[in-house]
């Protein structure tokens, strides 16, 4: 199979995550589509890894899924706790807690 393949799935995956960051209201929606913009970075650099017969992309990919093991640790825990707060998962409604 073609590695631009992987690529173009790669941007497909990352333009729907980007749309989902920049239209949906829902906290957990917006966190989901950050971690498919996250998953479609990965795929670009095993893809580009594999197209230069070098693990260097492998190990970026293997990092940045370790920050995404601790994003989602601290991101659950405060959605969880804006939930508590003020039983909505809205990221308008998180501005609230400024006041």
């Amino acid at each position: 199979m073609n590695p631009d393949n992987y690529l173009y799935l790669s941007a497909l995956l990352f333009t729907i995550g980007a749309a989902g960051v920049l239209l949906r209201r829902n906290a957990i929606i917006v966190f989901m589509c950050v971690e498919l913009m996250l998953n479609a970075c990965n795929l670009a650099f095993v893809a580009f890894a594999r197209t230069h017969g070098n693990l260097d992309g492998q190990v970026v990919a293997f990092f940045t899924m370790v920050v995404a093991a601790c994003e989602v640790v601290v991101g659950l825990a405060i959605i969880v706790s804006i939930f508590r707060a003020r039983r909505s998962a809205s990221v308008d409604d998180a501005s609230l807690l400024k006041h």
